[in-house]
């Protein structure tokens, strides 16, 4: 039996936090170690208890969920955070994603979707609200219609080739690994190789550092 994934929730409303404990708690899946009501104590939580996934908010007093994001990604990267939020600005999205965030999925979404995302953060992959996604792939867009790429950047968008630009925009869709491989007839393996050779040619770490890059070179 998989051991469930451990899950910190951080929202600074107790209602919703409870709200989130109870709904997950039915699942076999997730196992809530804790509640913060704020970034310093997502930050004290996270160390202590050292979840899988952190369902951070976004706007909270004392530290935001941006900043704990970034603090807790730098000091621990192998805990993946999922924000989990009311606003899906793009200002927001990004920020957030640059923080380093593997997932962004707003609050009205259902549980069945919410668990999901966290499986799929928890597997190092990225999670997007399909409207979020929808932003993203429209920023590649006005960014590769601009021109404006230095000679540096158009030498590493000429190292990927066309089948690991195809997995690119699929992931800036918010697909998993596995649906990645289903939309484009492929082996889940296969696309995890491509994968590692786009990290590599991006020179980055991790999905959502490659999606964000690939925005910047205007690969949409």
């Amino acid at each position: 039996m998989t051991a469930p994934i451990k899950t910190l929730i951080v929202d600074d409303q107790a209602s919703f936090r409870q709200a989130m404990r109870a709904l997950l708690e039915l699942e076999s899946s997730v196992e809530i170690t804790a509640e913060a009501a704020d970034g310093d104590e997502a930050l004290r939580l996270t160390a202590l208890h050292m979840p899988h996934v952190v369902l951070m908010d976004l706007r909270m007093p004392l530290m935001c969920g941006v900043e704990a994001t970034r603090q807790i990604r730098a000091t621990h990267p192998e805990i993946h955070v999922l924000m989990l939020t009311s606003f899906d600005q793009e200002e927001d999205v990004f920020e957030a994603l640059r923080a380093g965030a593997s997932g962004y999925l707003l609050k009205n979404s259902p549980t069945a979707q919410l668990v999901e995302a966290i499986k799929i953060v928890a597997a190092g992959q990225t999670y997007l609200q399909p409207s979020v996604a929808t932003q993203v792939v429209a920023e590649f867009n006005r960014l590769s219609q601009s021109g404006s790429l230095s000679i540096e950047e158009r030498r590493i968008a000429s190292l990927l080739s066309q089948r690991e630009l195809e997995i690119l925009r699929h992931l800036m869709r918010g697909m998993s690994n596995k649906e990645i491989a289903t939309a484009l007839s492929l082996t889940e393996g296969t696309v995890k190789n491509h994968m590692t050779s786009i990290l590599d040619k991006l020179q980055v770490q991790d999905r959502t550092a490659a999606a964000l890059k690939a925005r910047d070179l205007g690969l949409g």
